[in-house]
């Protein structure tokens, strides 16, 4: 039996809206992923497709990807909380996902649409491992977000 466990999670529409915080919900890993056997926790698989628009369905995780987040440029120290950024890879139709457009008024004249995040983009935080250790997300992270998409385009899909 999986044993739902939701965290709060930032959203970021691609359709314009403010991000919100979400419900990312997470279900234990029925295999253990390697880095697991290290730990007394159980892995977790988040599932942020569920607020993923035009992501295919079916796929589970082989349809998003993600970006881990810990150190802004010119820190010297890690997040002791760092943070996770899914984005969606796979659509419904084979078709690209729409420029989010949020990050895109985020990084105003730094845009690049090469490199723009598309799509629904969830963020989350944890602790030491991001499918051991996830907390809750709040919208006092914003500004580091904010900051970090600033000055960083979606990683190659």
């Amino acid at each position: 039996m999986d044993q739902i466990v939701n965290f709060r999670a930032i959203l970021f529409p691609s359709d314009g809206r403010p991000p919100s915080l979400v419900p990312l919900m997470t279900s234990l890993m029925s295999i253990p992923a390697h880095h697991a056997s290290y730990t007394n926790n159980p892995s977790r698989m988040p599932h942020p497709e569920v607020h993923m628009d035009y992501i295919a369905e079916g796929l589970g995780p082989r349809a998003w990807k993600y970006q881990l987040v810990e150190a802004l440029d010119g820190m010297n120290r890690k997040f002791t909380e760092p943070y996770i950024i899914f984005y969606p890879v796979v659509s419904r139709d084979g078709m690209p996902f729409p420029i989010n457009k949020a990050i895109r008024d985020i990084q105003g004249r730094a845009f690049v649409e090469e490199n723009a995040w598309r799509g629904n983009i969830i963020v989350a935080k944890y602790r030491d491992n991001p499918f051991t250790s996830m907390i809750d997300a709040s919208m006092a992270d914003f500004p580091i977000l904010k900051n970090y998409l600033l000055t960083h385009g979606c990683p190659g899909q």
